[in-house]
Order: C-alpha cells, then sequence, then structure tokens
C-alpha cells in the first residue's frame, strides 16, 4: 500500500512539474482508444460471419449509453466536489494572502522601528560580514547600508570598559570608540541568534550611545575623589588643630589643678577653678567638633562587644552626680530588674549619648532633678533609655530643629546656656548606626524626656544577677523630700516587696514610728542633718537597719554615730542598698572614712597614697610646660621622673638607663616631636628589645590626636596604651597604681 501510494505521488508530482507532456499523453491515449474501439465494432459488424442481430445491437447499444450515462453521472458529481475543494482552497488562500500581508505590514513596522530608534542594530555571520545594519549603525560609522553589507567595518576602540556575561550567553561591555562625530561610548549587547530555522546562527549586536551617562559617572567619581580629599584634609586639619589646641591645653588643666592643690586664699581658688572649668569646657568643645567631623567622614565604627548593663548606667549617674548636687539637683538611676544583666553592643557610644542627654538635662534644669531610667523596648531585644528632667522644657517648634547641627532651641537659650548645637546630632547620628531611634516628649516649663531605644540582645554568658532581698511582708520607712531619687528607690523597694512609705516631713516620720515594727528606716540627709540624728536616735527601738543617705559633698560634714547602721552615698547603686538591707543583724555604723558600701566615685575623692617605692618613668615631651606639669603630677604622686625634650634623646636616655642597669620602670611618650617622634621611637625601642633578654619597657603614648587612625599607629609601633591630652589627673594615677602593683608582685 506503501509503496503504491509512492508510486501515485511520484506520477503527481511529475504531471505537476510538465503539465504539457502530461495533456499531450492523455488527449493521445483517449483519442487512440476511442478510434480503436469505434473500427473494431464497424469492421466486426460487417463481416460475413458475425451474425449480426438487429435486436441484440439495441440492447448492446442501450447498455453501452447506460454505462456511458452512469459514467457522466459520476464525472459531474466529481467535478462538483472538485468545485467545492476548489472553493475551500480559495478562501484558505484568500486567508493565507490576508495573513501574509500582516506579517509584511508586521515586517515593515519591525524594520521602521529598528531603522528609526537610536540604537545601533548590526548582525554578522560567523565570519564577522555585516549581513544587517540599521540606520543608526550607518549614521554613526558614516557609511550607506550597501557599503556596510557584506564588510566587516568594526568601529575603532579608544577604551575598552567592563565586560560581562549573562546565564543566557548574552555579552555586555562598554566601548568608547573613535566616530566621525567624536569620540562616543557605547553600551553593548551581544548574542548569538538564528533568523530561519537551519540555518546559521548570527551574531546580533545593540549598541545603545551612553557618552553623557559615561561622562557624568566620570564626573560623579571625580567629585567624590575630591570630596574624599577634602575630607581627609579636614581630618587632617582638625587632628593638627585639636593637637595644638590639645598641647597648650593640657598645660592649663593641668596647672590649674595643682595650683587648686596647693594653699590659696578663697578669691584666687575661685579664680583658678574658673580657669579649670573654662579649660574643660574648650575640652569638651574639642571633642565633639572631632566626633562631629569623624560621624561626617563616615569613620564611626561600632564594636560590638558584652558589657554589664547596670553598672554603665549607674557609671553615667556616678560621673554626672558632682555637676547636679553642684546645682542642688538630685540625679538618680533605675535599671529594670527584667534585663538582661550583660548585653552585646558598644558601651563607649551608648555612654557618650547618654552622658550627653543626661548632661544637657542637668545644663538645662534649673532646679527637680535628672533621671535616668532603664526599661525594656517595645521589639525583642530592645533595650529603652528614658533621660527625664525637670528642667525648662523645650517648644514644639524647636523639636526638630535641635537635633540639627550647629541649632538649640532659640537664641536666648544658647545665650544663656551656651553650648555649640553639636550634641544632639551627633548622638541622633550615633543611635541611627547603632540601628535605634531617638524621640523627645516636652512642654515649655514641664521638663523633658529623651527616649533612646536600641537593639542590645542579651549575652549568652551571662554574669551572676543581682540577688534582691526578700522584703515581702517587711515595712520599709524612706524620709526624703519628694524628688526624683525618692521616687526610684520607692519603685525598687516596691519591686523587691517591700511595703514602702514615703515621708518627707520629719515630725511625721517621728510620729509613724511607734506605730509598727521597721525593717529599715532610710534617713536622706537632706532633711536636715539635726532632724536625721534626731530620727536616727529615735528609731533605734524600732527599726533593726538605720541607713543615713547623703551626698559625695556632704559625706564628711555628718559624724559617726551609733545611732546609725550604714550610710549609703547618692546616687545609690542597687547593688549597695540590696546588700545594707540584707544585713541580718544590727551592726555598730562605721566610721565614715572606713564605708565599705559606697559609690565607686568615693574612692577617687580620697587621695591615693603613694607606692611604696616610686616608679621610675622616662617623659618624652617637647613642650616645657607639659613637661614641667608631668614632672610636677608624678613627684606628687611619688615617683621620678626623667625629662628627654624629643625622640633622640629619649632613646639615648632608655638605653645608658638599661645599660646601666636600672631600666625605666615605664615610658610616657610623646607622639609629635622634633627630629624623632614618638611613634618611631617606640619601634627602634621594641626592635633593640626584640635581640636582647628581660623584660619589655611598658610605653604609654602622650597623644592629643584622639583619631582611631592614631589609636592604631601607637599600638602597631608597640605601644601597651595610651593616654589623651589634656591629661586627666585620676587616669594617669590609676594607670600607675596599676602598673606599681604589677612590677611589686613581678619582684
Amino acid at each position: 500500500m506503501g509503496r503504491l501510494f509512492r508510486i501515485k505521488l511520484s506520477i503527481r508530482r511529475f504531471t505537476r512539474r510538465h503539465p504539457w507532456l502530461w495533456a499531450t499523453f492523455r488527449s493521445l491515449t483517449i483519442f487512440s482508444a476511442g478510434f480503436g474501439g469505434a473500427y473494431g465494432f464497424i469492421a466486426g459488424s460487417r463481416a460475413e460471419n458475425s451474425g449480426y442481430n438487429p435486436h441484440s445491437f439495441a440492447i448492446g447499444a442501450s447498455f453501452l449509453f447506460a454505462v456511458a450515462c452512469v459514467a457522466l453521472a459520476t464525472l459531474s458529481m466529481r467535478l462538483r466536489f472538485l468545485h467545492r475543494r476548489l472553493r475551500k482552497i480559495a478562501l484558505h488562500n484568500e486567508a493565507l494572502a490576508d495573513r501574509n500581508w500582516e506579517l509584511q505590514e508586521a515586517e515593515e513596522r519591525a524594520r521602521g522601528l529598528f531603522e528609526s530608534q537610536g540604537d545601533l542594530i548590526v548582525m554578522r555571520d560567523e565570519d564577522g560580514r555585516i549581513t544587517f545594519a540599521n540606520d543608526a549603525f550607518c549614521q554613526m560609522a558614516a557609511l550607506s547600508r550597501e557599503a556596510l553589507i557584506g564588510s566587516g567595518f568594526q568601529f575603532s576602540v579608544i577604551e575598552q570598559g567592563d565586560s560581562a556575561l549573562e546565564p543566557n550567553g548574552t555579552r555586555i561591555h562598554d566601548q568608547k570608540i573613535e566616530t566621525p562625530l567624536g569620540a562616543k561610548w557605547i553600551a553593548w549587547r551581544e548574542a548569538w541568534v538564528r533568523s530561519d530555522a537551519g540555518g546559521p546562527a548570527e551574531m546580533q549586536c545593540v549598541g545603545r550611545d551612553v557618552t553623557d551617562r559615561a561622562e557624568t559617572e566620570r564626573a560623579l567619581s571625580s567629585a567624590r575623589d575630591q570630596a574624599d580629599a577634602a575630607n581627609r584634609a579636614k581630618s587632617k586639619f582638625l587632628a593638627m588643630a585639636s593637637h595644638e589646641i590639645r598641647t597648650p591645653l593640657n598645660g592649663i588643666i593641668g596647672m590649674s589643678g595643682l595650683l587648686l592643690d596647693t594653699t590659696l586664699t578663697p578669691e584666687q581658688a575661685t579664680y583658678v577653678k574658673a580657669v579649670k572649668t573654662s579649660g574643660d569646657a574648650l575640652s569638651s568643645l574639642i571633642e565633639e567638633l572631632l566626633d562631629y567631623s569623624k560621624i561626617e567622614a563616615g569613620k564611626i565604627d561600632l564594636a560590638r562587644r558584652p558589657f554589664p548593663l547596670t553598672s554603665l548606667i549607674e557609671d553615667i549617674t556616678e560621673l554626672l552626680a558632682p555637676r547636679a548636687q553642684a546645682k542642688q539637683l538630685e540625679i538618680a538611676a533605675y535599671v529594670d530588674e527584667r534585663l538582661p544583666t550583660e548585653v552585646v553592643g558598644d558601651a563607649a557610644r551608648l555612654r557618650q549619648v547618654l552622658l550627653n542627654l543626661a548632661g544637657n538635662a542637668i545644663k538645662f534644669t534649673p532646679a527637680g532633678g535628672v533621671a535616668l531610667i532603664v526599661e525594656p523596648g517595645i521589639w525583642p531585644n530592645e533595650v529603652s533609655f528614658l533621660v527625664r528632667d525637670t528642667g525648662i522644657g523645650i517648644a514644639p517648634d524647636a523639636r526638630e530643629r535641635i537635633f540639627r547641627e550647629f541649632e538649640q532651641a532659640d537664641d536666648r537659650i544658647a545665650r544663656t546656656y551656651g553650648g555649640t548645637g553639636l550634641g544632639l546630632s551627633i548622638s541622633e547620628r550615633i543611635v541611627k548606626r547603632m540601628g535605634g531611634r531617638i524621640t523627645l516628649q516636652s512642654e515649655p516649663g514641664g521638663g523633658s524626656t529623651f527616649e533612646v531605644a536600641v537593639p542590645l540582645p542579651a549575652h549568652h554568658d551571662q554574669a551572676p544577677a543581682l540577688v534582691p532581698p526578700d522584703l515581702t511582708g517587711r515595712s520599709i520607712l524612706l524620709v526624703a523630700p519628694r524628688s526624683i531619687e525618692a521616687s526610684l528607690i520607692v519603685r525598687r523597694l516596691q519591686r523587691w516587696g517591700g511595703q514602702t512609705c514615703a515621708v518627707a516631713d520629719a515630725d511625721i516620720a517621728q510620729a509613724l514610728l511607734p506605730e509598727r515594727s521597721w525593717h529599715a528606716v532610710l534617713l536622706d540627709r537632706a532633711v536636715g542633718a539635726e532632724s536625721v540624728e534626731a530620727l536616727g536616735e529615735a528609731a533605734r527601738s524600732h527599726a533593726r537597719e538605720r541607713i543615713v543617705l547623703l551626698t559625695q559633698a556632704t559625706r564628711h560634714e555628718l559624724k559617726p554615730s551609733s545611732a546609725f547602721t550604714g550610710y549609703l552615698v547618692k546616687p545609690l547603686r542597687a547593688a549597695s542598698l540590696a546588700t545594707r538591707l540584707s544585713t541580718d543583724a544590727e551592726v555598730a555604723a562605721p566610721a565614715l572614712a572606713d564605708e565599705g558600701i559606697i559609690a565607686a566615685t568615693d574612692a577617687a575623692a580620697t587621695p591615693t597614697e603613694p607606692p611604696a617605692r616610686g616608679l621610675s618613668i622616662l617623659v618624652a615631651e617637647d613642650n616645657e610646660i607639659n613637661a614641667l606639669l608631668m614632672r610636677s603630677l608624678l613627684g606628687r604622686l611619688g615617683h621620678h621622673g626623667v625629662i628627654a625634650t624629643n625622640g633622640t634623646a629619649a632613646l639615648e636616655s632608655w638605653q645608658a638607663a638599661r645599660s646601666a642597669g636600672t631600666p625605666y620602670d615605664l615610658i610616657l611618650m610623646d607622639i609629635q616631636m622634633p627630629q624623632l617622634d614618638g611613634i618611631e621611637t617606640a619601634k627602634r625601642i621594641r626592635a633593640q628589645e626584640a635581640g636582647e633578654p628581660g623584660r619589655r619597657t611598658p610605653i604609654l603614648a602622650l597623644t592629643a590626636n584622639a583619631l582611631v587612625e592614631d589609636r592604631y599607629a601607637c599600638f602597631e609601633a608597640g605601644m601597651d596604651g595610651f593616654l589623651i591630652k589634656p591629661l586627666d589627673r585620676e587616669k594617669l594615677e590609676a594607670s600607675l597604681a596599676d602598673l606599681a602593683a604589677t612590677r611589686h608582685l613581678a619582684a
């Protein structure tokens, strides 16, 4: 069957290819058949022995006529069927013609689009010859399409840009080419495509003129480089300016501190304190300017280290307590017990923000107090820090303005209280850099509340938490003026389960004492020294614990008395209060000079006794005033200082002492010195120590540059630490005390 079909198909193809030959063959065949049949019939009927019968002939003729009629009818039906097929084919041909016209129209539109758009479009074969190019490409090449088709034309490349390959195989790259219109940057997209099924693939290249964009990017890059250079120059200038300012400022603050230690008349002491206060204010201004410069340059880096949250907050309140108490203000802190004892974050930056907010609160609060409250935030791992004061408040129209650089609430406040207007701007940027937010609620004359909410996740290795005393069912009487600290003490005692009664009048407290048995009576010295003494005596038979609350300034004004069992210095530490209230048996009050449960600032108020044997210290300092200051400070602390005015002299002095067998215990190295600076001197000392046995000489940098780069340079040179000018006397004393203790233990 398949073979017959193939034969018929071959015959049909032959007839389509040679129609005249087929028509001639058909005509000859029909004529031969008709002529042969007629001739045979006539010849047979005339033969003698043919047996011609007219009846049989009529019957045969009728039969043949009937067959002919059937054949004609069949042919007519076939012709009608063919006519219907032809009509269908004609309709189909019309549809195909319409479709072909639509395709031609679409092709014309596509070709017109290719020709009219500004992108360069060119197609090349495998040998790189152009098979198609649109008008934009022809105009860019300044050649006709006929000249381009079939050629291997390429633009002259001036500069090759970056290249990338997409996952679908498309190559993307930029080129700077030379054209009759000038140099142009073209962004090319190249991909292999097939125009016909089974045909060879062609490279389709689409280019877009991005000269304006490239020039803009070049200009932006150049502007960025210039801005970076300007930032570096500004940072260098600020570092140099701060160094030049800090160097004499160190002498002003240090010498005024030494002068205050001498015998002065009240008038002289007032003048010297004014000088020291002005120096401290200038030092604060320099710190703010440096912080602002670092934030502007994007050089602020945040650390992520675990730190104790409660200790940080209580240290801040104790640090600011002298300033607050000097203005007759209360300052207190409260940390919610639900918070973890240790969190992970940048403690130094958080301290800077809170010190700024609390310092501003003290600055703008004429009466009342300041509270620093720490509670869980609204989001997981978020800690909310509230700095609340009873100050002058802020007008609604100034609440947004105060967070801008060099802005304050109004000119009157700026003239009255001073300041640069940078503190809040720096604090806001630091908080945002930490992923937090800072908000303000305030009313003129009604105080202000700044809230700082930052994410501080809990440290996985938690330090032992404070174990609060179990005060359930125990009564505690607090006699204190109605102040911020009193309210926070009541809040803490109630959280510990105590039934707290707070009164502000000594007579009312005297009347309440006999009413019940009190677990403890807390007496604030602010109600009056005589009243506190009388209440202490009266409470001996009613309360097991009788604790006096006093400030650092009034600590030495209260004489030891058996009427009291303990003393606590305001602002209170939660651990100190918990320890005192956990005492089981009544004990006599220790002497004030030996009070053990006090804030950390108490220790700083008492001069530290010099060590049993002073340290031998080499001081490399080129400034005569600062050298005199260092020698005087070291002498007062019981140490012996040797002055070297430059790095070369310091290196020679260190070598001589080491060769004589009496090496220096410490080197205080100024960074910027003539001939040989402190960094290079430290490197040479470490290089010589590396090849010799013996203990390394500790080196502390004395630098007026507070930038991070300067600190890294100190550590890379082999130094063990640094002290920032203006020199903090307490930090110097603590560093020398630690070194002396280490040396004595080693001996």
